[in-house]
């Protein structure tokens, strides 16, 4: 088949896509038990007789573990159930030390909801439940393509997990790694979860699928496990989807399986048949009682939500003017969000603010490695900048050095400009003789501007200011230099 035909026939197959996000919540302590809930640890140390199942021992639900996932439940607008119980899935991994893991299964928390994409589009979710995380096995010995020995280090057994599940709604890589991100925020923002991807806070399991488009039905799906960026899970189901559709070109039949991802190869492998509800052998948790949720806690649970980035993204934009583009940015992180509006308030100039944050004090994080939550930089301090710019006391280009100084080091800009010589003049007398000397210095500029020609004027406009090395107002030099020249 030629690739022009094979394009062709790709175009006449959809891509189908759903993902199961799974999320550590930022409890304290564990699922079941009173063990710290902390990365990083020793291996082994935050282990006790019910996270490792030793007989005898006995479970309790996490109270705040149930309030985290609700809230996140109602951030989502999904349906809270008044009534929910939690279930044994059973099956045998080096990693499971009671050979099950307490899940929900036919009676999750929540069900319904969904995430709203940039683009408008609604993913729905089909359910958010509650369990518990496992172990980790570090494979270890001659090399990392073979391992001789397995190591299992059991502190994350037992950690508050949260599965969020979507329906198959998505269509492409893009898709879903928007999906992602605004998932991510929201669980930011309600500070139910850390959502350190590279720390395992946040994994991702990937259906993939392929049918002709236009169909309603769903066609043989593969189990993407255990992607851990929103890149791998691009670049996965992105192959995944290639891959699927060059078995449909070759007739061959797709089976139903869970693959595994190779970022070093770039492509996916058959890891084991997909297992069924069945496989698990599902019962109720003998152990625990079942859950009931008083609407009056529900109802207190919802009035601490924040105001979600969606909300913020759109009052940004129609109270105070910022673009779509500046407003996603600021709205990605929590910390940004409420820096922003601290700087917007007491510089009374939210697009200023704004601007300056994108851009310069952005830009000066990145040079200095910085998150802003780290830096020492206070909203007070760019209010002030901002004002010192507005009021003609310093000039932009002036103000961008200061900026910088003030992201690292946390210090007050009016002192830096002081200290500098930054100050900016607009005494007009001072600065109409450093509009004569650049005429008459530049006599052949002046006469290119009687012809015309505007970069003339520009060229003499930047020779006033580096006559007055930057410290004109350039406003006035302007004003001056066009009132001389007729």
């Amino acid at each position: 088949m030629s690739d022009r035909a094979a394009l062709a026939e790709d175009l006449l197959m959809e891509a189908v896509i759903g993902l199961e996000v799974h999320v550590e919540l930022a409890t304290q302590s564990k699922m079941f038990c009173g063990c710290r809930n902390e990365f990083g640890a020793p291996p082994n140390t935050h282990v006790c007789p019910v996270c490792l199942g030793l007989p005898g021992s006995l479970p309790v639900i996490n109270r705040r573990a149930v309030e985290f996932l609700c809230k996140t439940g109602l951030a989502l607008g999904c349906d809270i159930a008044a009534f929910s119980k939690f279930d044994r899935k059973n099956y045998f991994y080096p990693d499971m030390p009671k050979n099950y893991q307490i899940s929900q299964y036919d009676m999750p928390l929540t069900t319904g909801g969904g995430v709203r994409l940039p683009s408008g589009r609604l993913i729905r979710l089909t359910r958010i439940h509650l369990e518990e995380d496992t172990g980790k096995n570090v494979h270890a010995g001659a090399s990392i393509a073979r391992s001789n020995y397995t190591l299992v280090d059991y502190n994350r057994a037992g950690v508050p997990l949260m599965e969020i599940v979507s329906e198959p709604d998505l269509r492409s890589p893009e898709e879903a790694e928007a999906y992602l991100n605004e998932l991510k925020t929201v669980l930011s923002y309600i500070g139910v979860s850390d959502v350190k991807m590279h720390e395992g806070s946040l994994r991702c399991d990937a259906n993939v699928s392929v049918r002709p488009a236009g169909s309603s039905e769903l066609g043989t799906k593969a189990e993407i496990k255990n992607l851990n960026s929103f890149r791998f899970v691009g670049r996965a189901i992105a192959y995944e989807i290639a891959r699927m559709r060059e078995c449909l070109r070759a007739g061959e039949r797709i089976v139903q399986e869970t693959r595994g991802w190779d970022e070093t190869r770039g492509e996916t492998h058959s890891m084991r048949s997909k297992e069924l509800a069945h496989d698990y052998r599902y019962f109720p948790d003998p152990d625990l009682v079942p859950l009931t949720l008083p609407r009056e806690e529900l109802d207190q649970w919802r009035a601490q939500l924040p105001e979600l980035p969606a909300a913020k993204r759109a009052r940004y934009v129609s109270d105070m003017g910022l673009t779509e583009y500046d407003a996603a940015l600021l709205t990605e992180a929590r910390p940004t969000a409420e820096f922003f509006e601290a700087v917007a308030s007491a510089s009374g100039a939210p697009k200023e603010a704004a601007n300056w944050i994108v851009g310069d004090v952005r830009r000066s994080l990145q040079k200095h490695d910085l998150e802003l939550s780290a830096s020492p930089i206070r909203p007070e301090q760019l209010a002030s900048l901002i004002r010192l710019v507005k009021s003609g006391a310093v000039s932009g280009k002036a103000a961008k050095e200061v900026c910088e100084i003030v992201v690292a080091e946390g210090r007050d800009p009016q002192a830096i400009i002081d200290e500098r010589g930054l100050a900016q003049t607009s005494d007009e007398e001072a600065i109409a003789a450093f509009v004569s000397d650049a005429i008459a210095a530049n006599p052949d500029s002046v006469a290119a501007y009687a012809t015309g020609k505007q970069k003339a004027f520009e060229f003499l406009v930047g020779q006033v200011m580096r006559a007055s090395r930057g410290k004109a107002n350039v406003d006035i030099a302007r004003k001056l230099l066009k009132d001389r020249l007729g």
